[in-house]
């Protein structure tokens, strides 16, 4: 495959400006991120009347809002059943319901608001490479099915012709997903946040949280001040030096992604009806077509920056062993974006101190999971009733030895890339 230069997402285009505003004085939240929780929380907000300020450290879609793949996939990583025996019968059944909405929320959303924001709501196959992994989709369906979800479970025939390569046992169908234009997606919740009257300030990252009687005061690093009585630390990944508590109860990884040139009319064979896909293999590969018929394709990357083109080349081996005839394919555009996990796989909400709420970790489900909290989220900061809140608050504890995670983390995602490779 030719090299390329671009390290931008594909799907970069030119975005309405949105007017950025600093509100003084008091506020009812102050919301610390830009991105689908912290937007979609100040959208509800401030449409129940709270007065709301977001302060966002960059632009809006810089951070994993807007690099993530796309993918708007129902569910947590977790099956209903073992909800169920992790949280109990009441609220395993009140999160199973909410995960299963996820998708709905975010399409409903773009349809019921008009927001310009390419999407495609055609389905996620999750394919299985072992037969071990096919008995896993075979349980996923089953307990999916039992709750009402459009689901199926694809034999080999069916999947090889879904996405039009060869090498899989079958796999998991869920047709409540679909794909969005991520960056789209943020800058239409930015925008219709502040036109509900969110306050929104970008390029002025936050510097310091002091709780202060009653409330919070917040500090920017332009010198900026005000207090709120309630804080949303909407930062996830990206906690860093503000929380680093927070930081320090996360796995943080780079995701990588690649996307091709457009692909010519003899290859619609590849993925002909859209479907988003994920595989199950330890370090998973992500892929799907753009609605300009490009491949893009994404998976775990090094635990530092990339430097060079070779750094995505795990990412072209991986193409390739799917789809051989796109040899002579360029990759147009590589690009990466950080993203955090928590240790059982689960999304965890905080309430550290009081007023001060933050969620963190999304395991791949990310733009349908953080899209769907928003509301749940500010009722809870309008009324104080967790009723609506889908999670409990749980404590929050950092991983023992965080500070060696990264050269733990490299080595386990060595391992299983060898695991994986003899498992072909």
């Amino acid at each position: 495959m030719q090299p390329s230069l671009s390290v931008s997402p594909v799907w970069r285009r030119p975005v309405s400006p949105i007017a950025c505003r600093f509100a003084e004085g008091t506020v009812d939240l102050v919301v610390v991120g830009a991105g689908y929780q912290g937007l979609s929380t100040a959208l509800h907000a401030a449409r129940a009347g709270l007065s709301v300020q977001v302060i966002e450290a960059g632009d809006i879609g810089t951070g994993a809002s807007g690099v993530n793949g796309g993918q708007v996939i129902p569910g947590l990583k977790q099956d209903p059943e073992l909800l169920i025996t992790l949280f109990g019968d009441e609220d395993g059944k009140q999160l199973t319901r909410f995960a299963a909405r996820t998708a709905d929320v975010v399409f409903d959303l773009i349809a019921r608001e008009r927001l310009d924001v390419e999407h495609m709501r055609c389905g996620w196959i999750q394919a299985a490479h072992t037969e071990a992994a096919l008995q896993a989709a075979m349980q996923r369906n089953r307990q999916w099915r039992a709750q009402g979800a459009d689901v199926a479970l694809l034999n080999q025939a069916e999947i090889a012709l879904l996405i039009g390569s060869e090498g899989y046992r079958g796999g998991f169908l869920d047709r409540r997903a679909g794909v969005v234009n991520p960056l789209a997606l943020v800058h239409e919740l930015a925008r219709i946040a502040t036109e509900a009257g969110a306050d929104l300030a970008t390029r002025d990252p936050v510097t310091s949280l002091v709780r202060d009687g009653t409330s919070w005061r917040v500090g920017t690093r332009s010198g900026r001040s005000l207090r709120a009585r309630k804080v949303l630390l909407a930062t996830n990944a990206y906690s860093g030096l503000l929380s680093p508590k927070l930081a320090r109860s996360l796995v943080w990884l780079h995701s990588f992604q690649i996307a091709t040139e457009p692909l010519p009319p003899e290859f619609d064979t590849i993925l002909p009806g859209r479907h988003a896909v994920s595989d199950s293999r330890r370090i998973l590969v992500y892929y799907r077509r753009s609605p300009d018929g490009r491949l893009v394709l994404g998976g775990r990357g090094s635990m530092r920056p990339p430097r060079t083109a070779e750094d995505w080349v795990h990412l072209e081996r991986a193409l390739l062993r799917l789809y051989p005839m796109l040899s002579n394919v360029a990759i147009s555009h590589r690009w990466f974006g950080r993203v955090a996990m928590t240790p059982d796989h689960l999304p965890h909400l905080h309430e550290p101190e009081p007023g001060l709420l933050m969620v963190a970790g999304c395991q791949g489900r990310g733009i349908g999971l953080m899209v769907s909290l928003g509301e749940p989220i500010a009722h809870y900061v309008a009324t104080g009733d967790p009723g609506m809140l889908p999670l409990p608050i749980s404590p929050l504890h950092g991983i023992p030895l965080n500070r060696f995670r990264r050269i733990g983390i490299a080595a386990h995602v060595a391992w299983y890339r060898l695991l994986d490779g003899l498992e072909r």
